[in-house]
């Protein structure tokens, strides 16, 4: 197994960028895309539906970051009215929006022929149509700016098949798909739009979502023989927002050995 590489040093690649990161409460990828975002110069407007866990994020980064950088509003993606918002309150406290990270997702795990609609419908709504929502809300502003990159969180899973994953695979696919087709949209305002597509980054919620034995199986067909620390996922979500991707929009970028 191919240990972690070190922790990345900062390089001012997101320099007085505004920055707004959906499901950001937390050890996962929003949580350390914020932290990364932050250590690159931005400023940060976090966001979670999980309000304890948001603001123990937000004074955990205020203290070490300082509470003129960083700031969080509670948001539930499934609510226009809250996506609406959220991206509202970034421009009236930092006066734009220059990038959007469209993080929020749920999983779970349901044979399809067992699945119940309320499950079905609801990861779709969070991870495919909370995606689309945000997208749109970061969008309508980027419009009149002339200019905003957006990265979503996408999946190896919307490439890939895995049993009992039918309805996270195809709300990822869809993210997939959303991102290449809202990204032709979106050229002509000079907003570019891409997407992560993660295989394995282990935090404490999957664990306690997912059987160590699936956890195994999966780590083992990784290229490393590991599992991505979450900073590294966050590591591709910096470039993608930086101006080093300046030529880039469509694109879903595989964070793995998994593209198919």
């Amino acid at each position: 197994m191919t240990p972690p590489p070190p922790y990345p040093q900062a390089h001012g690649l997101l320099r007085d960028q505004i920055v707004v990161i959906t499901a950001a409460a937390g050890a996962g990828i929003g949580g350390a895309t914020a932290r990364r975002a932050l250590e690159e110069g931005a400023k940060v407007l976090i966001s979670d539906a999980h309000e304890r866990r948001l603001n123990a994020t937000l004074a955990e980064l205020e203290k070490e970051f300082g509470a003129d950088r960083v700031a969080a509003l509670p948001c539930d993606v499934t609510s226009e009215e809250q996506v609406r918002a959220l991206y509202a309150l970034a421009v009236e406290r930092y006066g734009r929006i220059d990038v959007a990270v469209n993080n929020a997702g749920l999983g779970g795990t349901s044979d399809l022929v067992d699945m119940e609609d309320d499950a079905w419908d609801r990861v779709l709504d969070i991870t495919l149509n909370g995606t689309m929502r945000c997208t749109r809300a970061a969008l309508r502003i980027m419009r009149e700016q002339g200019s905003g990159k957006i990265v979503n969180n996408a999946s190896v899973i919307g490439w890939r098949a895995q049993k009992g994953q039918s309805h996270y695979a195809a709300a990822k696919a869809g993210v997939m798909a959303l991102t290449r087709c809202a990204a032709l949209e979106a050229a002509e305002y000079g907003v570019r739009i891409n997407a992560v597509s993660p295989s394995l980054a282990m935090h404490p919620h999957l664990v306690k979502v997912t059987s160590q034995e699936l956890l195994d199986d999966l780590t083992s067909r990784e290229a490393f023989g590991r599992y991505a620390e979450p900073w590294e996922v966050a590591n591709v979500i910096v470039f993608l927002a930086s101006d080093y991707s300046s030529y880039m929009t469509g694109e879903v970028l595989s964070v793995s050995s998994q593209h198919p």
